[in-house]
């Protein structure tokens, strides 16, 4: 009998009492997503109050950048149909198959990060900045920047930058976490490599008068916290993980569908 027990207490999860029908990783994902959705609020309705209250509301968007925000969206829509093909290959247990919808899903992810960051680009050469915090990050516009077409739109609507910036710099964040969390999921302590090269590449690349200058340092310190976890609880990711990081870049994907009408498309200038 005792043998028994033992064999049972060895099975993953055995002894775990679901909620819900739910087990405690997955409902402590939910949990996070439920909290993380009130932060995203927050700043939709920042952006939504500042719209509304704000006469007029700048309409800096044109052609250009409604173009590539549609490639965004569609580099977005497409790793989440990638992720539910990895969640469906770990639940039949196929590792291979596995680890190529989860690393066409970090490429897709990767795919929004860049061409965000090139928006980011264009919008601060344009002119497009949040006085003094700009300055404070060490952040250098172009001489052209001053009389750019933004220029008069950070200087008389400074609402308008800084929740785009806020907004769009946040899901930037979740997105980059959400690539970094697949890549330990599908590789495992192999991935750290691959991250410690990408950190030292982007501090070493980026000039340190570009805005991603200092923001890729979070780089390193998610390399810091994946090689604790790694080192420390060390195993192979079941399907039951695959779902959880899922549901965290479902999550990811949802926000953007909300940020892309309200930013961009609401924001467009009309000829």
């Amino acid at each position: 009998m005792s043998d028994a027990a033992a064999v049972e207490h060895g099975l993953p999860g055995a002894y775990e009492a679901p909620l819900f029908g739910a087990y405690s990783k997955k409902v402590g994902m939910w949990l996070f997503l439920a909290s993380d959705s009130l932060t995203f609020g927050a700043l939709l309705f920042a952006f939504s109050y500042n719209r509304i209250y704000t006469n007029p509301w700048p309409t800096p968007f044109h052609v250009a950048s409604i173009t590539n925000a549609t490639i965004m969206t569609a580099c977005l829509l497409s790793s989440s149909l990638t992720m539910v093909m990895a969640v469906f290959a770990a639940q039949r247990n196929d590792r291979a198959w596995l680890r190529n919808w989860l690393l066409a899903t970090m490429a897709f992810g990767t795919a929004f990060i860049v061409l965000h960051g090139m928006e980011w680009s264009k919008l601060i050469d344009e002119g497009l900045s949040i006085p003094g915090f700009m300055t404070a990050m060490g952040v250098t516009q172009p001489a052209s920047a001053a009389a750019g077409e933004l220029a008069d739109v950070s200087k008389n609507t400074p609402q308008f930058s800084a929740t785009f910036f806020g907004l769009t710099a946040m899901h930037m964040l979740h997105v980059t976490i959400g690539v970094i969390y697949l890549g330990v999921v599908a590789f495992r302590k192999w991935f750290l490599p691959v991250l410690a090269a990408i950190w030292i590449a982007g501090a070493l690349l980026i000039p340190a008068g570009n805005v991603f200058h200092y923001p890729v340092h979070a780089l390193g310190i998610a390399l810091v916290v994946a090689t604790i976890i790694l080192v420390l609880k060390p195993k192979v990711y079941d399907a039951q993980d695959v779902e959880i990081c899922g549901l965290y870049w479902h999550f990811v994907d949802l926000v953007w569908m909300f940020i892309f009408p309200l930013v961009y498309l609401m924001s467009t200038k009309i000829n």
